[in-house]
């Protein structure tokens, strides 16, 4: 279960934050009430890995999966270009991400 809440606490950032460029600065209601909800949920989530794993670990995989699907939403959705460097920028966290997960003994499977 303490990887589905950090799937769920990610899955809340990234609609937040996608919610907090349509909110204008907070000027619209509907998105900036997205974003607060959004955020609040997110880190209820992302408070329940933290019990059992370590704090510096589930940070780095909540905030680089969130990097990565934010820049993502920014192409496809909001039309953003990522260049080469960018791409390899996000493939060098993506590829951090699956290192500390796959190797690291301080994940605490």
């Amino acid at each position: 279960m303490t990887y589905f809440y950090l799937v769920i606490a990610i899955l809340f950032e990234v609609a937040a934050t996608s919610a907090l460029k349509q909110a204008d600065g907070f000027t619209r209601l509907w998105p900036s009430l997205i974003c607060l909800i959004g955020y609040a949920l997110a880190f209820y989530c992302l408070s329940i890995p933290i019990k059992t794993m370590p704090v510096g670990i589930v940070y780095a995989i909540w905030s680089g999966a969130g990097i990565v699907l934010i820049a993502a939403i920014g192409w496809f959705w909001f039309k953003q270009p990522l260049d080469i460097p960018a791409i390899i920028g996000l493939s060098f966290i993506i590829a951090g991400v699956f290192i500390v997960n796959l190797f690291s003994n301080t994940v605490g499977h």
